[in-house]
């Protein structure tokens, strides 16, 4: 089977995924506000640090530091123009991180909400918010 996250969960009782990504970046000092997916470029030590520290804990699953990566949540850093980059670097330096342990592990890329309201309630057409996250989904 050529799908690894398909294959461990044949092979494996259970998985054991990363979190707290947020509350662990908060810790290493990002700041209320600011967005996590900017340090993939201006902080990659922290994000391989925080990577790294997953994968020694055991983890088989690791999110990309990308929840807010789409350019609706990036628009409110002046950087909705940056998500491939962004979301690029981000597996980037996951990649880095899995390549020095010994064992395989799955790269989950995380994508959460556009922080906008959809139709007819808000101003985000369905039709928008699929192209919003195809664009980050293909970077």
């Amino acid at each position: 089977m050529s799908n690894l996250f398909l294959r461990m969960l044949e092979e494996k009782a259970f998985l054991l995924a990363d979190g707290a990504t947020g509350t662990n970046l908060f810790g290493m000092g990002l700041q209320t506000g600011d967005a996590p997916e900017l340090w993939n470029e201006e902080y990659p030590e922290r994000i391989a640090a925080h990577y790294r520290s997953f994968v020694e804990a055991g983890s088989d699953i690791i999110l990309t530091n990308t929840f807010g990566g789409n350019s609706r949540r990036l628009v409110l850093h002046q950087a909705e123009n940056r998500v491939r980059e962004l979301n690029t670097a981000a597996v980037e330096l996951l990649k880095q991180e899995i390549a020095k342990a010994d064992r395989d592990i799955v790269i989950a890329g995380s994508m959460g909400p556009t922080g906008d309201i959809l139709e007819p309630n808000g101003p985000l057409s369905k039709a928008d918010a699929a192209d919003i996250f195809e664009e980050q989904a293909r970077a």
